[in-house]
């Protein structure tokens, strides 16, 4: 249902889910995936800052985590284009490389946000307390398990880390 734009039938039914199981990792998730389709953060932060037990820790909850960590990043993404020259124009700004990343992934260009990053990892692990690895784990945290951007995200990075 979130897929197809309806989050509040999807808010529906995760609450009946969680009305049968209160514990129930998934529909948790779901819950605060709804809440982040409708545009509603402060509703899903408190839906993080609640969660009690095996909740806290239920991959979709970490998940949610990562998604809302990415929403509020986007709330402050600059424009895209401009950034886009500022890199061109020096690629060796990192913050500017940085800023166009979450920028990108704002836009939905989530592939490209991560090709940023990796470009930024790959001229410095370090710069900014290596945020440039920090921010990749958490876009692979939202993204599925089996999402070919994140298998892709973090092959590609681990080749670098071990290399």
């Amino acid at each position: 249902m979130l897929d197809e734009g309806a989050a509040a039938d999807a808010a529906q039914t995760f609450a009946a889910i969680l009305g049968e199981d209160p514990e129930n990792g998934a529909a948790y998730g779901g819950m605060i995936r709804a809440q982040l389709a409708a545009g509603q953060l402060d509703q899903a932060q408190s839906l993080l800052d609640n969660a009690q037990g095996k909740l806290t820790t239920a991959p979709e909850v970490e998940a949610a985590r990562a998604m809302l960590e990415l929403a509020r990043q986007a709330e402050d993404a600059g424009p895209v284009t401009e950034l886009r020259a500022a890199v061109e124009a020096n690629p060796d700004d990192h913050q500017a490389r940085f800023d166009l990343a979450q920028a990108l992934h704002a836009s939905g260009e989530v592939e490209e946000a991560v090709t940023e990053l990796l470009e930024l990892f790959r001229r410095d692990r370090e710069w900014n307390d290596a945020a440039a690895k920090t921010q990749l784990f958490t876009i692979f945290d939202a993204l599925k398990p089996q999402d070919p951007i994140a298998l892709n995200g973090r092959r590609k990075l681990s080749s670098m880390i071990f290399a």
